[in-house]
């Protein structure tokens, strides 16, 4: 029987938590959160306050103030923090994880400064690439915390870490598919919350489903014009971690970075979108660092350069739509 940590209080900890609980192989499941009464509630009442409020979570799983009482004992230590927190919380409290632990990363994001990726982040902290695992696909948590079916990617260096995670969290409504392309399962993950935005600022404005299907599609191609540049395989983003997360972000209501784009989309002003409590729109975080990343590997990736004029006030949703459609006719695949 295995113990797991999952670091990080949010809707997909708390979800992932879940699925890890739901698991014969699991004893324990602890959740860290920063606040006392989120603490409290899923150890007390097995409900989380702040997320996905209305799920009951299985008696497996626990929670605390406390990283190191979180993490003590635990074969699978799980970062479910928002991205551009990652470096601090590991300075903070990742001396505690243990030696042995494999590390699992839920973050979907580009580090601002550094244009590092999250694993890449969780190694320069000292921890071996090998121990190392991302896990990204379609994780719309509201359906995942529902036990809807749902498919995704576990992704490591080392197969055999990727193995051992895989055997932990599926379920008969969780699937996991296991691979060794780190890079391309994190830029998949990390610049799909971009094109999120866009499309959401389409159907802001009122577009149609042929706008939303052309701003998905050319999404993917600078995704996947990303992702090999940097060494990711294009059949890992034509598989779950590319097109099925695209999919998915864009299109549902569930997603935060969809919900975001739609109220850019409508007008509303940045800073008031981004002060809606307990949200996180992770594209509107990493789209400079997706930007700054393309820039420096030589890669075009104009709909991420638009949605971050947009998000720093450069340029208004109406002024992206125009800028895409104007853009200089060249020969290329569509």
């Amino acid at each position: 029987m295995s113990r797991s940590a999952v670091l990080g209080a949010g809707s997909w900890g708390t979800a992932f938590a879940q699925v890890l609980a739901d698991g014969e192989a699991t004893e324990k499941v602890t959740l860290w959160a920063r606040r006392e009464e989120v603490a409290r509630g899923i150890a007390e009442e097995h409900r989380n306050p702040d997320y996905l409020t209305e799920t009951v979570l299985p008696a497996k799983v626990t929670a605390t103030t406390d990283p190191a009482a979180a993490v003590e004992g635990a074969e699978l230590v799980v970062l479910a923090v928002p991205s551009q927190s990652l470096r601090a919380n590991l300075e903070a409290w990742g001396s505690t994880i243990p030696r042995e632990a494999i590390v699992v990363s839920l973050m979907k994001g580009i580090e601002l400064g550094t244009g590092l990726r999250m694993s890449e982040v969780i190694e320069a902290s000292g921890i071996e690439r090998d121990r190392i695992v991302v896990v990204t696909g379609p994780n719309l948590s509201r359906e995942i915390a529902q036990r809807q079916p749902a498919a995704s990617v576990v992704a490591g260096t080392d197969h055999a870490a990727a193995e051992r995670v895989a055997e932990l969290v599926v379920q008969p409504y969780f699937r996991p598919y296991t691979q060794t392309d780190v890079v391309g399962a994190e830029i998949g993950g990390a610049v799909k919350n971009v094109i999120a935005l866009a499309v959401g600022m389409a159907e802001g404005l009122g577009y149609g489903d042929n706008t939303k299907s052309s701003l998905i599609t050319r999404g993917l191609a600078e995704i996947t014009r990303l992702g090999q540049a940097l060494g990711g395989e294009p059949a890992t983003l034509m598989g779950l971690a590319g097109v099925g997360d695209l999919i998915a972000t864009c299109m549902s209501p569930l997603s935060r970075n969809h919900r975001v784009g739609v109220a850019l989309g409508r007008g509303v002003p940045v800073e008031e979108v981004l002060a809606v409590p307990h949200e996180t729109a992770e594209g509107v975080k990493s789209c400079g660092a997706v930007v700054a990343l393309a820039g420096r590997n030589g890669v075009s990736m104009p709909i991420c350069e638009g949605v971050t004029a947009v998000v720093a006030g450069q340029a208004t949703p109406e002024q992206l739509t125009t800028a895409l459609m104007t853009r200089a006719l060249k020969h290329e695949r569509a």
